[in-house]
């Protein structure tokens, strides 16, 4: 368990702690007061665990199959679950949350299949960019402050293009996987 892997568990030790943060009621509202900006600390806290542990791993040649696996899943892990939170406190419109879920569901598909034939499906630009975009756009939504409702709004538009550009993109990369499975499959009936 190197440095890379604890910072990735803490990470997902983490959720459970900012989800009751997040809908906690202080005076009957969910996510206001200290309870809001400690689910904020705690979700940035979070979310700069996923910059270091792969920076670090890579540095030092610290990369691990458990760490291949475990880190796009506490990514996933935190932002679905912050993003399902902001819709129970009405930040967020439960369509858009879907989008995004159903789009990590499609992608850890297409990642399944892969490693199925051997294949290992790397991150891409364009996942990289929504990962970061989401997670601002959840922190200011966290926030919550009128001031910056306009880029609260523009961050989540943002988050949704790049949520869907980087799914078309890991399915045109990865189209020949996807007939190839459906090849197979004829091949067995």
């Amino acid at each position: 368990m190197n440095l890379p892997n604890k910072l990735t568990v803490m990470r997902m030790l983490a959720v459970p702690a900012f989800v009751v943060l997040m809908l906690i009621p202080v005076d009957g509202v969910s996510c206001e007061g200290w309870c809001k900006w400690t689910a904020l600390a705690v979700f940035i806290i979070a979310a700069f665990t996923d910059l270091f542990d792969g920076r670090i791993a890579r540095k030092y040649k610290l990369v691990t199959n458990f760490g291949k696996f475990m880190d796009p899943l506490a990514d996933k892990l935190l932002v679905c679950s912050a993003l399902i939170c902001l819709v129970e406190l009405e930040r967020i419109p439960a369509w858009i949350v879907i989008i995004i879920i159903a789009r990590e569901f499609v992608i850890s598909g297409i990642r399944l299949i892969a490693v199925d034939d051997g294949v290992v499906i790397a991150a891409s630009k364009w996942g990289k960019f929504k990962t970061v975009f989401q997670m601002i756009m959840v922190g200011f939504m966290i926030g919550n402050l009128r001031i910056f409702d306009l880029l609260t709004e523009l961050l989540m538009w943002i988050a949704l293009a790049l949520t869907i550009i980087s799914m078309i993109d890991y399915i045109a990369k990865n189209i020949n996987l996807l007939k190839d499975l459906n090849g197979s499959k004829k091949d067995d009936q």
